[in-house]
């Protein structure tokens, strides 16, 4: 008889409410530890029922409460056994144990599931603060691929082919100049060697180099199709933008073809000084060319006399080329937040990129006109605070403070001769920008081709060195 009432009787789980047998003392999945059997409910009792219902925020959901079980464990007599170590909880009570405390605090990020359990003193406001930090890059793996050494560029022969996608072969005439990162040759399509006509520049660089996102860059952006449409629609003689009529790629190399562009703004220099004149007839140009490439989401990032190309002629022709450096400051529409450490800092020409170049910010459509500015100083003047540093940290330093007193940087780069009225007020508006700010190119444009004409000059004239 007694056999019979102990097989009937049973209890339950004080923290999932679980039915029971009265010999458990032990929740086999949730590891709850069952109280003593003269305290446990069972179904002659029920309405005796003490009340261990768990701590507030932890009570769970009763719609799942036949989901799990406890139990403990007696011999015989109603002795009990030495206790065991409790069991991890199931996910069923750990889903539970989230959805309790979630009603506590709605700003509670999400935790990824796992099979300990909770300690007991872990409050919402905690977990809160564990969140990723704001000011951490999303970017920190793409900013490890470029911490790793390219590879050594070695020079190709010259005569030596190439063929692109398209199944064209090139031939290499000859080296036209070289860096850590890239070659640039003198190329013609095969057959074509004595046609002047026929002259192209190859550009071969590093497979994972810089030069894929210079390639991206031509391929979303730069189609000579939307350049021409642009053009048009701004009623524009010409737009410097490069176009890209080849490419491909070898065992460990990528390469770009582009028609001949003239030859370099620095070769051009020759250390010499520009004349006023000639310095805003450049500057009108490269901010057509920065127009366009804002209006579909880049930024240059690296605008120097080294990445400026010009065709003389009676119309004199401006690219800027060079956009290894390119990145998307407005991806779908909506322009990156600022944050300092969001890619590897310096990046670029270091006497020319912009404070948020420095800080390692992404660089935003303000950085490439203060770079358009700090040539412009550059070219006319010869020399910036900075021309002469090597440490990243002192430049990046000074120009914060020059970028804060625009008129000492003035001072400074004009000496004893008479400071520039429009590259002055120039430097004050782009020092004035915000991060997101669209600038307003019309204006900017107006004034420097006002200027020129002033000085008699256009930017349909030759230009002059």
């Amino acid at each position: 008889m007694e056999g019979a009432l102990e097989r009937k009787s049973f209890r339950f789980c004080p923290q999932c409410g679980t039915k029971l047998k009265s010999t458990f003392k032990f929740c086999p999945s949730c590891g709850e530890k069952i109280p003593c059997g003269a305290d446990g409910p069972t179904s002659e009792g029920i309405s005796s029922l003490p009340n261990f219902s768990p701590p507030k925020g932890d009570e769970p959901n009763r719609t799942n409460q036949a989901s799990s079980i406890c139990h403990e464990a007696t011999d015989g007599h109603g002795s009990l056994h030495p206790p065991r170590p409790f069991l991890r909880k199931t996910r069923n009570s750990l889903r539970m144990d989230r959805e309790a405390k979630s009603s506590v605090t709605e700003d509670s990020p999400p935790r990824t599931e796992d099979n300990s359990m909770p300690s007991p003193t872990q409050s919402p406001v905690k977990r809160v603060k564990k969140s990723p930090p704001i000011l951490k890059s999303p970017r920190s793996a793409r900013g490890q691929i470029k911490g790793k050494k390219v590879p050594t560029l070695e020079r190709l022969e010259d005569g030596e082919e190439l063929m692109d996608t398209t199944g064209r072969k090139w031939t290499l005439v000859k080296l036209l100049s070289q860096s850590v990162v890239e070659l640039v040759y003198e190329v013609a399509l095969k057959g074509s060697w004595n046609s002047k006509e026929s002259a192209f520049i190859l550009k071969l660089g590093s497979e994972r180099g810089t030069i894929y996102k210079e390639q991206n860059f031509l391929q979303r952006a730069a189609k000579p199709l939307s350049v021409a449409k642009w053009t048009k629609q701004h009623e524009l003689d010409f737009l410097g933008i490069p176009s890209c009529v080849g490419f491909g790629l070898t065992d460990s190399y990528r390469f770009l073809i582009f028609p001949c562009m003239g030859h370099s703004l620095e070769s051009l220099m020759n250390n010499k000084l520009l004349p006023e004149k000639t310095v805003l007839h450049l500057a009108c140009r490269i901010l057509d060319v920065l127009y366009y490439i804002h209006s579909n989401e880049y930024v240059h990032a690296d605008i120097n006399a080294d990445n400026i190309y010009i065709r003389m002629g009676q119309n004199t022709e401006v690219y800027l080329v060079g956009y290894h450096h390119a990145s998307r400051y407005c991806p779908s529409g909506r322009h990156v937040p600022y944050r300092q450490g969001f890619q590897e800092p310096h990046e670029g020409s270091l006497e020319f990129i912009s404070v948020d170049c420095h800080q390692g910010a992404a660089p935003s459509r303000r950085s490439d006109l203060q770079s358009l500015g700090y040539c412009m100083l550059r070219w006319h003047t010869g020399a910036l605070p900075w021309s002469a540093m090597v440490d990243p940290e002192q430049v990046a330093n000074l120009k914060e403070r020059y970028l804060e007193d625009i008129p000492a940087l003035l001072s400074h780069c004009f000496g004893r001769n008479k400071i520039s009225g429009t590259i002055g007020s120039y430097m004050k508006t782009v020092a004035e920008l915000q991060y997101t700010e669209e600038p307003d190119y019309a204006e900017l444009k107006t004034r420097l081709g006002l200027a020129l004409s002033n000085l008699g000059g256009s930017v349909q004239k030759p230009l002059s060195f």
